[in-house]
């Protein structure tokens, strides 16, 4: 791998990071939160709600505009337009004004998955693409990682004012060194007279294999929300853990998704079957949230199973790229990204409130059971995926 092919990894990467870690730092400072503006779980679930219902809305139209006028300012657009709502829910002292700064955070948070994976399909070889993609998807999975640390020390130390204030001063940073770069990340788009026209862009996102990653998507993070923003108060209800706890329980989790996208990346490159990969992964996933949910194990071993069902659920993640690459034309991958990611934010509109109503109930248990059956669902959907070989997602 090149210097300036590695150096583009990098740059996207931090990027994609940082728009995961946005994704999370609010969720450790919902006790402090609710406490303060004093509303309920599924008020703040509904928050939430609204931040992916932005985000589902705006990402398919972010992919075309990817396709259209490039890559780079959409990704920079996307993280300056994140950083601002996170400082304006850092200034929030009612529940509207917080919900204004999380709809403006969801509108960012549109951008970097069609950008992302336009730059990456454009500046990194064929060959090296299980690597580009698994050095991203761990870069998520850090900044999944660092954002409930950072908010729980934070937040318990300075308020959750202050911790949201710092955690967009960080992402200004980052901003700044795109910036700086912009060169690097230059993707050029197809002329006006060579564009496909509508009837071909459905024909394309409407097509089997991509219609179905977006439904395998969908399902996924339907069980993926309960994970990183209500885990750690259910954690806190059902095992009698402090939220000290549950937040490093929670940090293993992503940190292990992290160490299994590295050990994704070879498997991906050497693998024949990428729907085995995922489904493998898959229900080893949901066999460690099983485990969880029925309390069969001590409390203190929660931080291993989920770093177990992290690394599990991260193996897939390389493989489940290099399915949507294969099935992705020349040309439409902010389009095909922006409507197959969507399925995230889409899987992430209901789910919350769900899960705050469980919560308000008195049913934390039932949080890790709705995450196993979401887990069993997801492996459904890959089932009905086609094998993708190497050379197919590397065409």
């Amino acid at each position: 791998m090149t210097r300036a092919s590695a150096f583009v990894i990098g740059l996207v990467s931090v990027a994609h990071g940082m728009s995961h870690f946005y994704q999370l730092v609010v969720a450790p400072l919902l006790p402090f939160i609710k406490d303060e503006l004093g509303v309920s779980y599924a008020a703040l679930g509904f928050a939430m709600t609204l931040f992916y219902a932005a985000s589902a809305l705006f990402q398919p139209i972010a992919g075309f505009v990817v396709d259209r006028v490039g890559a780079r300012g959409v990704l920079t657009g996307g993280l300056a337009l994140m950083v601002a709502g996170i400082a304006l829910a850092g200034a929030a002292h009612s529940y509207p004004m917080l919900v204004v700064g999380l709809l403006l955070a969801g509108l960012g948070n549109s951008a970097f998955h069609p950008a992302d994976f336009s730059i990456l399909n454009a500046r990194v070889d064929a060959s090296h693409l299980g690597y580009a993609y698994s050095a991203h998807g761990m870069a998520g999975s850090i900044g999944y990682a660092a954002a409930p640390l950072f908010s729980a020390a934070m937040g318990a130390a300075f308020g959750w004012h202050v911790a949201l204030f710092v955690a967009a001063a960080i992402g200004l940073a980052v901003l700044i060194v795109l910036l700086a770069n912009q060169p690097r990340l230059h993707v050029a788009v197809a002329p006006a007279a060579g564009r496909a026209s509508a009837r071909d862009d459905a024909r394309v996102l409407l097509s089997a294999p991509v219609v179905l990653c977006f439904l395998y998507f969908v399902i996924y993070c339907c069980g993926l929300v309960g994970v990183q923003h209500f885990s750690i108060t259910a954690m806190t209800m059902q095992h009698g853990v402090t939220v000290a706890f549950a937040s490093t329980a929670l940090t293993t989790y992503m940190a292990g998704g992290a160490l299994g996208m590295l050990a994704g990346g070879f498997i991906a490159t050497k693998a024949s079957r990428h729907d085995l990969v995922a489904i493998g992964g898959l229900a080893l996933g949901a066999s460690f949230m099983l485990v969880i949910a029925s309390a069969a194990l001590p409390a203190a071993l929660l931080p291993l199973l989920f770093g177990l069902t992290g690394f599990s659920m991260g193996v897939t993640n390389p493989s489940r790229d290099m399915i949507v690459k294969a099935s992705t034309p020349p040309g439409a991958s902010g389009r095909v990204y922006g409507f197959v990611y969507a399925g995230l934010d889409v899987g992430s509109l209901g789910t919350p409130v769900l899960f705050g109503w469980l919560l308000d109930h008195g049913m934390p248990q039932a949080v890790f059971y709705v995450i196993f059956g979401f887990s069993l669902l997801a492996i459904l959907t890959v089932m009905q995926l086609p094998g993708r070989t190497r050379r197919a997602a590397a065409t």
